[in-house]
């Protein structure tokens, strides 16, 4: 019973070890990237290393900067910041009042003015009257011209804090800022994704040339600009045009005739900052059956003839099993199989309560550059100078109510209202609010009709007597741009066909994929794929794996310590990936996978070439 409790003790501390040091190395980043526009570029001067550990909250001397740039210094990496990090702690309270103190003979617990000017700029790094006088203006001197230092101390510790959450805040808002933050898990797992145990994988190997499937090719290759000396692991994969789309679903209709079918829309949609949300939704089988489970994405009829570039993106579906807790939830399998834009899974299941997670890598799903040449107008005002939705606009808003109509019924219940209210303002609409509605506009069954919600639209555009400022903001929120053009989301339908029973699906929420789908997605490529070791360092895997029309690569540190990756793409031809980025670092917690990259063919009428190498910083 010791024992247990003793390795338990011991596993909770290396956890809690593990947490604090992934902490830390996001604000080492956070800082860095706040001087330098990636972690792989050097310091390379006195000034840029002492603006770099200002961002991190220290004060360097500059006794402190000339000890780590000595004249042999050239310049220092991202590791060796971490390190003069570790090395120079931040001055605490009871340290910055006993230095005080010294001064304070009297313990008065005030300085005078013309005190503290003569300490400054006589004494260590003499400061000029100029540098002084920009400090002091800011610190609490009574009319008596005294410094409380303890006030002065609560003032320079804030500010140090300030500076280090601005750093921290520019990280999570530029998107290529947090590409290069813990691979861009925008799941925000920044610990990574931990794993159980700590065994060599069976999966493991050094050998070239092995066959992922029919169509690709893998073979060693190693970029020019690849750092040779360091541990490292290339990976080819060559895919034929269009073949991407050749592993054919089998669905025979003759055989799932007599099957009892559920149906359920969704989008995901693209953040500001880059992060992809979408609905999730919770699945019930009442008995065991046999089950084919698909997701697409949505041609919504009213779009048909129009430009509908949410068609090419590429959609998956996870399928986690409930256990006694919802954060225990146990990966069961993914729609692995493809015919043309479907993507599905076959198989059978047991009774009781499932996830279903959708997911879209980003390759095609990102912010775009395409400049827009107008704003397209919304409303107009007829001969009687009444308000009406101008043609366009009733079109767009009829595509999105076909969107978040989840059920397909062609009418809005509350709740399906509400994850539109949500997405779009942030707030619910009650049952209350709901029968206002009702006694508003036309309602069927207690549900919206599409007459319903463009009525709903007309009134908020005369509630501002015709401006149409919140109207951009619920297009904008749903993916619309000013030409209302939907190209920053993507609709997708779900569908559950059972042999032996009526399966149903609910949406839940509508929210990123967190750190379950990570797991799910990392273990998936874990089980299905191809691991090779990085060459020279027999704790780190680089595992890939190709499901229909993606390659997937997974970065697994089974080490003690965190590893910085460097990601090389230059060799690749027809190629994107989801960051956006050629060449890359990700870094990855100690004993924990994360996701590398996920790629797709630029144009896939012709042949696309895979070409990575994977090395150690």
């Amino acid at each position: 019973g010791n024992q247990k409790a003793t390795h338990s003790e011991n596993s909770q501390g290396k956890k809690c070890q593990h947490a604090e040091e992934a902490i830390f190395y996001m604000n080492c980043r956070a800082a860095y990237l706040a001087v330098l526009k990636s972690s792989l570029e050097n310091i390379k001067s006195k000034e840029q290393l002492s603006l770099v550990l200002q961002q991190a909250g220290r004060n360097p001397s500059q006794k402190t900067i000339n000890k780590y740039w000595t004249p042999q210094t050239s310049s220092l990496n991202f590791d060796d910041f971490c390190a003069i990090l570790k090395k120079e702690k931040p001055a605490t309270k009871n340290e910055l009042l006993e230095a005080f103190g010294k001064i304070d003979t009297d313990k008065a617990g005030y300085i005078s003015h013309d005190e503290l000017c003569k300490l400054l700029t006589t004494r260590g790094d003499k400061m000029t009257w100029e540098e002084v006088t920009s400090i002091t203006k800011q610190a609490d001197f009574n009319c008596s011209g005294k410094l409380d230092y303890n006030k002065f101390c609560e003032l320079y510790l804030s500010t140090r804090e300030q500076c280090c959450k601005a750093a921290r805040d520019r990280l999570e808002i530029d998107p290529r800022l947090r590409q290069q933050h813990f691979g861009n898990q925008t799941e925000n797992v920044p610990e990574g994704i931990t794993l159980p145990v700590s065994k060599p994988s069976p999966r493991a190997s050094r050998k070239p040339d092995h066959k992922l499937a029919k169509g690709d090719s893998r073979a060693p290759s190693r970029p020019s600009s690849a750092q040779s000396s360091k541990a490292s692991s290339s990976t080819t994969v060559t895919v034929a045009a269009s073949s991407s789309r050749n592993t054919k679903l089998i669905i025979e209709p003759d055989t799932m005739k007599e099957w009892q079918c559920a149906q359920s829309r969704g989008c995901f949609y693209l953040e500001e900052s880059g992060e992809i949300i979408s609905h999730k939704y919770r699945l019930l089988l009442p008995q065991r059956s046999a089950l084919c489970v698909t997701i697409k994405p949505f041609s919504i009829p009213q779009a048909q003839g129009k430009s509908c570039p949410w068609l090419s993106v590429d959609t998956a579906l996870f399928i986690l099993r409930e256990n006694e807790t919802q954060e225990n939830l146990q990966l069961v399998s993914f729609t692995e199989l493809q015919n043309k834009e479907m993507f599905g899974w076959r198989g059978e299941l047991g009774a009781g309560v499932y996830w279903l997670l959708p997911f879209t890598t980003g390759c095609r799903l990102r912010k775009g550059k395409t400049q827009i040449t107008g704003e397209a107008k919304l409303v107009w005002r007829d001969e009687d100078g009444e308000l009406a939705l101008t043609k366009e606009f009733r079109a767009a808003l009829l595509d999105i109510f076909e969107t978040i109509d989840l059920d397909g019924n062609g009418l809005l219940s509350l709740e399906e209202y509400n994850f539109f209210e949500l997405r779009t303002s942030g707030e619910k609409c009650d049952q209350e609010a709901w029968a206002v509605c009702k006694e508003n506009f036309e309602m069927k069954k207690n549900e919206l009709t599409r007459q319903g919600f463009l009525d709903l639209n007309l009134m908020e555009a005369n509630d501002r007597d015709g401006d149409p400022w919140d109207l951009w903001v619920t297009l904008l929120s749903l993916g619309y741009n000013r030409a209302l053009e939907m190209t920053e989301a993507c609709p997708f339908v779900i569908d559950i066909c059972a042999e032996r029973c009526k399966a149903r699906i609910k949406a839940i929420s509508l929210e990123a994929g967190g750190s379950q789908l990570s797991r799910a997605l990392c273990r998936s490529v874990v089980n299905k794929g191809e691991a090779k070791v990085l060459d020279g360092s027999e704790n780190i895997f680089i595992h890939t794996y190709r499901s229909g029309s993606r390659i997937t690569s997974v970065i697994e540190n089974q080490s003690e310590n965190k590893v910085i990756i460097h990601v090389n793409n230059e060799q690749s031809k027809n190629c994107l990936n989801n960051r956006g980025l050629t060449v890359f670092a990700v870094e990855v917690a100690p004993k924990s996978m994360m996701v590398s990259q996920h790629v797709m063919a630029l144009n896939e009428q012709e042949e696309w070439i895979y070409s990575c190498v994977h090395s150690l910083v």
